[in-house]
């Protein structure tokens, strides 16, 4: 762990056994809350730094994730299960695949096949009477007047929403403003399908950026240094990231995902050549340029299809 602002600590979910790749937030209260939970393969660790923190099974208030994503929410119910105080809150439209993650780990399953359970796991369900599911504003009493509010930021997915801790200033932004590891020290975006959406993404940024924040900080991974530029820097990022998407499917009619793919990985800085292969592998999974093409892919045909229906 390590503080990241006043009484809010990150930690290291070691996703995969691999660090400094996803991060969980611990913010100090009368009543404490997790943000971020990390992956099922993750709840270990992350049990672990809590109880280093000094949390008991009875102590922990809240549990937060900022979308459901398995490497954000897959420790969920286990979570759950190991804190029985703590109340989990998730974005409204995410909550029905937390009470039945069935649908979640069978789409799961198809993407990752045999690499689902040695990176990421499952998800346990949680109880429907320990569940809230969030709007946007809503806010979490930790008590003496520290709130957390909800702050709905779509476009790298319809449920995911941002956390304000009003008390520091600090925006945990989840994947809404993109990853950039340590290891390799370059913001990229992060445009997954299905829910990916170029408007709704870079208003979700802007929405961010009238916020003011103190402190940007990503899932993946840690704080940023300057957060407006950064927030200045992700928006433009998008929009370069699916220009060349644009340009490669105008080139051909028949360019696909993989041409796609193959165009980012020529335009755009890939993983330095001295990472360690298993490194690279996990990072590829986890902000690969196939993934984001197949996010940019969806949304620039759902587009071109609405357009020709009007």
């Amino acid at each position: 762990m390590e503080v990241i602002a006043p009484g809010i600590r990150q930690i290291d979910t070691l996703l995969g056994g691999m660090d400094r790749m996803t991060a969980g937030f611990l913010i100090d209260g009368p009543q404490p809350a997790l943000v971020e939970t990390g992956s099922q393969s993750s709840v270990a660790a992350v049990t672990d730094a809590l109880t280093a923190a000094g949390l008991g099974p009875n102590d922990l208030r809240w549990i937060i994730v900022t979308h459901i994503h398995l490497d954000h929410a897959g420790g969920v119910g286990d979570m759950a299960m190991a804190f029985p105080n703590a109340t989990v809150v998730v974005h409204e439209r995410g909550a029905r695949h937390l009470l039945d993650p069935t649908r979640l780990i069978d789409s799961a399953a198809r993407v990752y096949g045999p690499m689902l359970d040695g990176l990421y796991g499952r998800m346990h369900p949680v109880p429907e009477d320990r569940l809230v599911a969030a709007a946007d504003g809503h806010r979490v009493d930790l008590g003496d007047g520290h709130l957390l509010t909800m702050v709905d930021s779509p476009g790298h997915a319809k449920h995911h929403h941002a956390v304000l801790d009003e008390q520091t200033g600090t925006l945990l932004v989840g994947d809404a403003v993109g990853v950039k590891l340590p290891d390799f020290g370059i913001l990229r975006p992060a445009t997954p399908p299905p829910d990916f959406d170029l408007e709704q993404a870079t208003a979700s940024l802007r929405r961010f950026a009238e916020l003011r924040p103190e402190l940007v900080v990503l899932t993946h991974y840690g704080p940023v240094d300057e957060p407006l530029a950064t927030l200045s820097e992700a928006e433009a990022m998008l929009h370069e990231w699916v220009e060349v998407a644009e340009r490669t499917m105008r080139e051909s009619e028949e360019a696909g995902i993989d041409d796609v793919a193959a165009a980012f990985a020529a335009a755009f800085a890939t993983a330095p050549a001295d990472l360690p292969d298993e490194v690279r592998e996990k990072f590829e999974v986890l902000n690969g340029a196939h993934s984001n093409a197949a996010g940019i892919v969806r949304y620039l045909s759902t587009r071109a299809a609405a357009a020709a229906a009007e």
